[in-house]
């Protein structure tokens, strides 16, 4: 299943790290990035609402859908490496960036790494990392089950998510979905058929997330790093439920922002395609 109009390139990323790419429309180039667990195409009706003013460049990440899933190389960092990679090879210097869910993490990692190239960035349904690692405590922490599972060593978490595949990344498309008919039948067997295939290298992705990704953001915030660019973020308004300000966490990172609670289900793009697409247009403008 593709993007309608959308043309399809395997392109370098990364140390060689072949991406799938769908790439559409015309003008100045924004990326997509994807969250878990899905590929490329949740950007599908979005996309097709932007190309008539930008080209859309929406890859799979390493690891996930019909990229390559190398052995190792799965912090954000290397992730990010990956997008500023395919866009200089498709031609683009500079772009702006939009990531939901993981590929929100990999978005903020490249705009604190790249900031000659990222002009302006959009975060959907994330905290940063380290503030994300911080924020869970007690009880409520449970909601994040899958985050302390795929962190354990290499070997139970992948037998365990094999064993139950459909099961385990279906569980997430229901919970998150406030819209189910968000994601029809045949994008969702689309997501499970990709996520099956993938299933150690996503978890080498989430693992890297409780690692070295930490790593990462605790030298920029030691050494007062910062996004510079003009920073969108929208989410649910999760913060409140679990007892932390949202808002404010985004503020210690970011010295452009604007933060907004959306009432679409954690799939927004595809819950709320039209929200999504006005808000990235008005952040193209700031």
């Amino acid at each position: 299943m593709k993007i309608e109009g959308f043309q399809y390139r395997r392109v370098p990323g990364a140390d060689g790290v072949e991406l799938n790419v769908a790439v559409g429309g015309s003008g100045t180039p924004v990326v997509l990035l994807h969250g878990f667990p899905q590929t490329h195409l949740m950007w599908r009706r979005v996309a097709g609402q932007l190309a008539s003013d930008h080209t859309l460049i929406c890859p799979d990440l390493r690891g996930y859908g019909d990229s390559a899933k190398p052995d190792g190389g799965y912090s954000k960092r290397a992730m990010a490496a990956d997008v500023v990679a395919v866009a200089r090879e498709l031609g683009y210097s500079r772009f702006g960036l939009v990531g939901h869910d993981r590929g929100a993490l990999v978005a903020f990692r490249a705009g604190l790494d790249h900031p000659e190239a990222v002009s302006h960035l959009m975060c959907l349904d994330v905290l940063p990392t380290l503030d994300m690692w911080e924020v869970m405590h007690g009880t409520s922490a449970a909601v994040g089950f899958h985050l302390y599972l795929m962190a354990q060593p290499a070997g139970l978490p992948e037998k365990m998510i094999a064993a139950a595949s459909d099961e385990f990344f279906g569980y997430f498309l229901d919970l998150w979905a406030k819209d189910p008919a968000a994601i029809p039948p045949e994008v969702r067997s689309v997501y499970l058929e990709a996520s099956r295939r993938a299933v150690p290298s996503i978890v080498a992705d989430y693992r890297a997330s409780a690692t070295i990704d930490v790593s990462h953001d605790t030298e920029d915030l030691a050494q007062g790093n910062k996004l510079r660019m003009p920073v969108t973020v929208i989410q649910q308004d999760w913060g409140a439920t679990l007892g932390f300000d949202a808002a404010a966490r985004w503020k210690a990172w970011a010295t452009d922002l604007h933060h907004q609670t959306t009432t679409a289900g954690h799939f927004m793009a595809e819950e709320a395609p039209d929200e999504i697409s006005t808000t990235i247009r008005e952040l193209l403008k700031r």
